[in-house]
């Protein structure tokens, strides 16, 4: 026999979705602002290299 009411656990799962993609978003974030900072200091190290 199925429950009536209000279905368990939808509001957490959620919750815990949203705060999950923030985190993995997050992380990305991190990672191409290393990746850029990176390009921007072998650039740099290049031009002072020709110099």
């Amino acid at each position: 026999m199925a429950k009536s009411g209000a279905q368990k656990n939808t509001k957490n799962k959620a919750k815990h979705a949203k705060l999950m993609d923030r985190k993995k978003n997050k992380l990305r974030q991190e990672k191409e602002n290393r990746k850029s900072k990176l390009k921007e200091l072998t650039a740099k190290m290049k031009m002072k290299k020709e110099d």
